[in-house]
């Protein structure tokens, strides 16, 4: 087989690839657009006959759209910027800083990615009872100083891979460790911020059962208020409407990929390579 026969072969199963993975996106944005007498046809409409636009000012006006969404945009870019700060100052100690024990917390550290979320749930509730944060946005405040442990493997890896004569050149120009932290090594992870950013602002924004569980209907985020308030008047739920709904709902996050998609290709690539 000649290169262009290679080449063309993987291009176009890379469009297939592609095509299947964005599929369910395309189903989202035609049923946004269809009529509710549409959704329930048979045979199915792959396409709507008349598109119809009012379903977004529907989506918009059913409950404060807008309002919510800036519940969930509060509550993501806070916790993704402290989260990342967070988990840098922790991978750069684990990565250039000598302690006792570095090593075994380190391992601890990681097999607490292997714990599933729901186990963690009841008594994360019960503490937050306790301390009376429920119906607040502390939570996620305290969970992003307390960094996330996949970050901090990034970063760690990344740190550690720097060389060490920018760190032996600062201390001898008299900068101690929380110096060459910010002013060195913090400006160079460039690409692993991104990735973080990324990751940590989708996992929040995308997230349903934390704030269903801790915040009130006046507190909650558009996730929890996308599965309940587009209903009609005998309760059923409008899947056009909703669909429409969601379709806006995952504009911020692919904007902010768009935005950051080079360095966090970047920091995905490079993280833990020598």
């Amino acid at each position: 087989m000649s290169v262009l026969s290679r080449r063309t072969t993987t291009y176009m199963l890379l469009i297939a690839i592609l095509a299947l993975m964005l599929s369910p996106f395309g189903w989202l944005a035609i049923t946004a657009l269809k009529a509710s007498s549409e959704l329930r046809a048979v045979p199915i409409h792959w396409w709507p006959h008349e598109p119809d636009l009012g379903n977004f000012q529907q989506a918009l006006t059913l409950f404060d759209y807008l309002g919510y969404a800036r519940n969930s945009l509060t509550i993501a870019t806070v916790y993704a910027v402290l989260v990342t700060l967070a988990s840098a100052w922790a991978g750069y100690g684990f990565a250039r800083l000598e302690a006792p024990g570095k090593k075994p917390i380190f391992s601890v550290l990681l097999s607490t990615m292997m714990l599933p979320a729901v186990i963690t749930l009841i008594p994360t509730y019960l503490m937050f009872a306790k301390l009376h944060l429920t119906n607040t946005y502390m939570p996620w405040v305290l969970w992003g100083l307390s960094g996330a442990p996949y970050l901090i493997f990034l970063f760690r890896q990344f740190f550690t891979n720097m060389p060490k004569e920018l760190e032996e050149a600062a201390i001898v120009d008299g900068c101690g460790q929380i110096r060459i932290f910010w002013r060195i090594f913090l400006p160079q992870s460039w690409p692993v911020i991104a990735t973080s950013l990324i990751l940590s602002f989708s996992w929040t924004w995308g997230d349903y059962i934390a704030p269903a569980l801790l915040l009130d209907d006046a507190r909650t985020t558009l996730a929890v208020k996308l599965a309940t308030g587009y209903v009609n008047q005998h309760g059923a739920q409008l899947g056009n409407v909703v669909a429409a709904g969601a379709v806006m709902y995952v504009v911020p996050v692919l904007a902010l990929f768009l935005i950051m998609q080079r360095g966090f290709i970047s920091g995905i690539s490079t993280s833990g390579l020598k």
